[in-house]
């Protein structure tokens, strides 16, 4: 799903539609089945919201897996018994 379409769902997660081209400045959007029109200022505005919730879902996802290897070194295990482990 590309960063268009993430923004129109964080504003209507029920929005039925189809996008051609991937720049919102240039793109076409179709909306189906009635969904309400979003305006192309409020996708935009939306756009750095969803992208900051994208990093923050990243970090947050190394940042367990650190936690998780630290836990496992807590626990004793070696680097490689660690890396079994979690698959790296």
């Amino acid at each position: 799903m590309n960063i268009i379409s993430k923004a129109i769902k964080s504003i209507n997660p029920n929005a039925i539609y189809v996008i051609y081209g991937d720049n919102i400045d240039t793109c076409v959007i179709e909306w189906h089945n009635n969904t309400t029109p979003i305006p192309i200022a409020d996708i935009k505005k939306q756009i750095p919201v969803v992208e900051q919730e994208i990093k923050d879902a990243e970090a947050n996802k190394i940042a367990k897996k650190e936690s998780a290897k630290a836990k496992l070194a807590a626990l004793g295990l070696d680097e490689e018994e660690i890396k079994t482990i979690i698959g790296v």
